[in-house]
């Protein structure tokens, strides 16, 4: 059987249960972004050199299909996302205790690696709005929002530490240059 089906050449998707909607809807732009992050986080994967490390994204990504599996209309249990985040939880306090203290904003990137992780971060991030933008026009199981929340929370974490471990010094912000500012409102 071919790929290719035809059947979204109008512009239009399939969800679970067959209706179709425009490819355009907000929830389908949703799990299209949840099919994106799943990707970064497949490359990030392939580029981590620990196995536990690299079995526990492999897990995160099965999350993240059964996720948009369940938003698309599929009857799917999320019962391990509780438990996927007290994982995420207990790997986050872990290597918070190996990293520097942050007093500051820090601006994304260091190695390749880390500014891929970064990159899966803002991309989780733009999933979670999304999601929270979706529930407010139907039903979305609450255990998602903190999922979502969590993953980025370590993600962050993750970037931090390849950073560390790399000997990476991570570049805080400083703020905005008020003086700067002065002088682009005075030439208005």
């Amino acid at each position: 059987m071919p790929i290719y089906t035809k059947t979204g050449d109008t512009g239009t998707t399939s969800l679970f249960g067959g209706k179709r909607v425009l490819k355009c809807e907000e929830l389908v732009d949703v799990y299209g972004s949840i099919d994106e992050l799943n990707s970064w986080i497949g490359k990030v994967a392939s580029d981590i050199e620990s196995p536990d490390v690299h079995v526990f994204l492999a897990a995160i990504q099965s999350d993240l299909f059964s996720i948009g599996s369940h938003l698309a209309g599929w009857v799917t249990g999320l019962h391990e996302l509780p438990k996927r985040v007290k994982e995420m939880e207990e790997r986050i306090d872990i290597l918070d205790d190996k990293l520097p203290k942050l007093s500051n904003f820090i601006l994304p990137g260091g190695t390749r690696l880390a500014s891929d992780i970064h990159l899966a971060r803002a991309v989780c991030r733009r999933v979670e709005r999304q999601t929270v933008a979706l529930g407010q026009k139907q039903k979305i199981d609450t255990r998602i929002f903190v999922y979502l929340n969590r993953l980025s929370d370590l993600l962050f974490m993750l970037a931090r530490f390849i950073n560390h471990e790399a000997g990476i010094v991570e570049v805080t912000w400083s703020g905005i240059d008020r003086n700067a500012h002065k002088e682009y409102k005075e030439t208005k």
